[in-house]
């Protein structure tokens, strides 16, 4: 069945995946990739599909409702698959307000202009709203998060993401829209913005530079190959039922200090560097304020209602990952030396 699928966010690190996924799996779908382009949205990330027939970039705002509102009245899409998320933690507590405006206010324009656009097809028509963990808060040596875990998020993103959660399941009570969340834990994988945990140990060990560990390190988290998150994705929006929401993990935690000690392991053996000499680089910093300490999900109603599974453990998918950012070093150099932002430039304006 041909749909058009507006999905937000798609040059980010999960977003592109999600993009290519669709893209590639559903030809008779014309996805519509909406991104602003900050400093972590990058459309070399989908260097590989942008001349697909079923594939249009839009660069805009979330935060701009008239924009949004002429989005979809000339492009009627079937559907939206939002992932657009100011998403790092440590920006949120030194600029809070550009988190409420992307992820609240620019989540509710969606939703306004999905309310308008799809009346009296609310039952043809679906919002699917991706979230994260982060809005369970935290969580003692013992439990995981379920569904029903009651919201009690400690940083401003996590407060954001929470309110945007709210604002989806409201506009499903209030006017009968179709829509589904799910909130997911840490991803890891290729394309990953690299002031993140893993691609800045493996740059940082890459270049001999000091790996920063906030705290002890005893922080966990359960941690998420992207493509696995992308492939659940897939499955909720295509077969959940309307107003479900599901988490979905990796079954995989780890502290901190213990996947760094393990990256630095691999990446010894890749470089061919004596063993333990990459782990001379962990530089213990100031705890992050409002740090929870753990997060772990229980992804069982995902399994037992749709199937879905993660296909590889931790380390498999660590080796992945590490082996696509030594394979593309040039990548990453476009992304420390800020090259990326001319992609756009070069390849869409300049047409």
């Amino acid at each position: 069945m041909e749909k058009k699928i507006i999905i937000t966010g798609g040059a980010g690190f999960i977003g592109s995946h999600v993009v290519r996924r669709f893209v590639k799996t559903y030809p008779q779908y014309h996805i519509i990739n909406l991104d602003k382009l900050t400093y972590a949205g990058n459309l070399e990330n989908l260097r590989d599909i942008e001349n697909e027939q079923n594939y249009q970039f839009v660069k805009g705002d979330i935060v701009d409702a008239s924009f949004i509102n002429e989005l979809f009245t000339s492009e009627q899409p079937d559907a939206v698959i939002h992932l657009a998320a100011e998403s790092h933690v440590d920006r949120s507590i030194t600029n809070p307000l550009e988190f409420v405006m992307t992820n609240v206010v620019g989540t509710a324009n969606l939703l306004n202009a999905a309310r308008d656009c799809w009346k009296g097809k609310y039952d043809k028509t679906r919002f699917y709203h991706v979230s994260t963990d982060e809005v369970y808060g935290t969580l003692g040596e013992t439990g995981m998060f379920t569904e029903e875990t009651a919201y009690d998020p400690h940083s401003p993103y996590s407060a954001s993401k929470a309110g945007s959660d709210h604002l989806v399941r409201a506009y499903q009570d209030t006017y009968g829209m179709d829509t589904v969340i799910s909130n997911c834990s840490n991803n890891y994988g290729s394309n990953h913005f690299p002031e993140k945990l893993i691609p800045l140990t493996i740059h940082n060990i890459q270049e001999k530079k000091p790996i920063p560990v906030y705290g002890k390190g005893e922080n966990i988290r359960d941690w998420l190959w992207v493509e696995d998150h992308a492939r659940a994705i897939d499955v909720i929006f295509h077969n959940a039922d309307a107003g479900k929401t599901y988490n979905i993990g990796g079954h995989n935690e780890w502290k901190n200090i213990d996947l760094v000690h393990l990256l630095c392991n691999i990446m010894d053996q890749k470089l061919g560097r004596a063993e333990g000499e990459s782990a001379k680089l962990i530089t213990y910093v100031k705890d992050r304020a409002g740090h929870d300490l753990r997060y772990a999900i229980d992804a069982t109603k995902l399994k037992n209602e749709l199937g879905w599974t993660p296909s590889v453990t931790f380390e498999q998918g660590l080796e992945k990952t590490v082996d696509w950012y030594l394979a593309n070093e040039k990548w990453l150099n476009n992304i420390t030396s800020g090259n990326y932002k001319q992609y756009y430039q070069e390849q869409y304006e300049n047409r």
